[in-house]
């Protein structure tokens, strides 16, 4: 497969290359912070490339080299302009990425902080670097099936909203406050932000320490128990995602850290996200169907959930679900073997109408990095069978109700006088012929696409028409030739 990627060279002008998978990370690695994050989030999309570019994209990570010295000053006095909150502040940071770097520093008052430095110009350079990514989507959509020129619009559109929000340390301050008390009692550590010293430019939090999830070593050293810690962060992300639609989509190992104790602290809060109520029962009910081989189901919650088009053929959905039930149904396959025929399987439905909605292409991207982490120390581990029986534990309080059966029973009783006002109401209005019918989103993008297809055909067979009229006018000579195209356009207008 062959990748078109734009270069920008010194901001001054813009070229195309081919590229190789390697060749491809390389270039992403000095594009900088916009298309790293960009391929961090397209290493899900099986969907749109091949497997060797995916492995490529998946090993990408935003470790880049600190500020300069100059560009560090510049951001630390609009920072901090009034005065110097620190008594102590390290300028050599601890973590640098291509948002931020966080530094270690003590305020006056004692407390040791971390703080967290937005990189010099970036959010010129991220708007910059979206209007490319925008321009150049329009120049290539003519060249695109319809599904794939929405993904690709979504997928844009989405991550466009996403890296403005993270380049915006006042967003990220309102995640973590957010986050810290939706999950308060989760028993996951999280920052205490000092607001007092934050700004668009630096967060100023409580410093956590504790060992990263991929130090092996360290987690052996401190007779860490990896089969606990890894259930532990199931349940937790089961809990984000399936039951409060509301995760942190970017638990990469510098932002997990282990304590002695065993206790998870998590960081960074630029990526948070939140999944509608709709999708949200749409996907456990999708994980469920799976479970329970319910083929009816799971067809059903694919399309409601977008993945699957709505005027998609009932029997290739069927060997679809086939497929991916005997996948999920093979208790000898560890987490990497089930990804890789997962992403197969996707790969292979290209020309089917299929997409993946950006909702779940960034549970995708947490699942797998979750996946990564519980690979590197237990053998044959496999998260996606542990969220089941969490989930089956859980369908109640994750599709509404909050309490058991006899109160959700209860609750329903309650509304039953506001149900019958309905029904009555609905009734009353087919009688009297003021039913309204509404179509789903699904629905219309399939009506878009039909009456795009009969308007393009239109277009071309008119073309055809005038062209044969005009050589007819031009020269009577060319009668043939102008009777064959008057044919040609004709025919597409009338059999199209």
């Amino acid at each position: 497969m062959t990748i078109f990627l734009l270069i920008k060279h010194k901001e001054r002008f813009l070229f195309f290359r081919t590229l190789s998978p390697e060749a491809l990370k390389t270039q992403i690695n000095e594009l900088g912070a916009s298309f790293i994050k960009l391929a961090q989030v397209l290493a899900t999309r099986a969907d749109l490339f091949d497997d060797a570019y995916l492995e490529e994209l998946r090993s990408l990570h935003d470790e880049i080299p600190p500020m300069s010295s100059e560009d560090f000053q510049k951001v630390y006095q609009s920072a901090f302009p009034n005065e110097n909150p620190f008594e102590r502040f390290e300028q050599t940071p601890i973590a640098s990425a291509s948002i931020g770097e966080v530094h270690e520093a003590w305020l006056k008052s004692g407390e040791h902080v971390a703080v967290k430095l937005r990189r010099y110009q970036i959010v010129p350079q991220v708007r910059a670097d979206i209007r490319i990514l925008t321009f150049f989507n329009r120049i290539f959509r003519p060249l695109f099936s319809h599904y794939t020129k929405n993904s690709m619009d979504a997928l844009i559109a989405e991550f466009s909203d996403m890296i403005l929000k993270e380049v915006s340390f006042q967003q990220e301050l309102s995640n973590l406050k957010s986050f810290s008390a939706t999950y308060q009692k989760s028993g996951i550590v999280f920052p205490t932000p000092y607001e007092t010293y934050c700004s668009d430019d630096a967060i100023v939090m409580s410093f956590e320490e504790g060992m990263r999830f991929d130090d092996r070593e360290a987690l052996l050293e401190n007779q860490i128990d990896f089969y606990a810690t890894m259930e532990k962060l199931i349940v937790f992300y089961t809990e984000q995602m399936l039951l409060n639609g509301y995760f942190h989509a970017d638990p990469h190992p510098g932002n997990l850290l282990i304590r002695k104790d065993g206790t998870l602290v998590l960081l960074d809060f630029g990526m948070v996200k939140r999944i509608s109520n709709p999708s949200r029962i749409a996907i456990i009910e999708m994980v469920k169907s799976a479970h329970e081989q319910d083929f009816e189901l799971y067809i059903s919650s694919c399309k409601r959930l977008g993945v699957i088009a709505y005027e998609a053929p009932q029997d290739q959905m069927t060997e679809l679900a086939q497929r991916m039930f005997d996948i999920f149904g093979d208790d000898s396959l560890d987490a990497i073997s089930m990804q890789e025929l997962a992403f197969g399987v996707m790969a292979s439905m290209r020309d089917f109408p299929f997409k993946l909605p950006q909702e779940a292409v960034y549970i995708l991207r947490a699942s797998a990095i979750i996946e990564g982490l519980g690979t590197t120390y237990i053998d044959n581990f496999n998260g996606v069978k542990d969220i089941l029986p969490i989930l089956q534990k859980n369908i109640p309080r994750a599709l509404g109700a909050d309490n058991g059966i006899l109160e959700a029973l209860a609750d329903e009783m309650g509304s039953l006088p506001l149900t019958l006002k309905q029904v009555r109401t609905s009734i009353q209005k087919l009688s009297e012929d003021e039913i309204r019918v509404h179509l789903s989103e699904r629905q219309l993008e399939w009506l878009e696409s039909r009456i795009g297809n009969r308007i393009s055909a239109f277009k071309s067979s008119l073309i055809l028409i005038v062209l044969a009229f005009f050589l007819l006018a031009l020269d009577p000579s060319l009668k043939l030739y102008a009777i064959g195209i008057f044919a040609v356009g004709a025919i597409r207008l009338l059999y199209k």
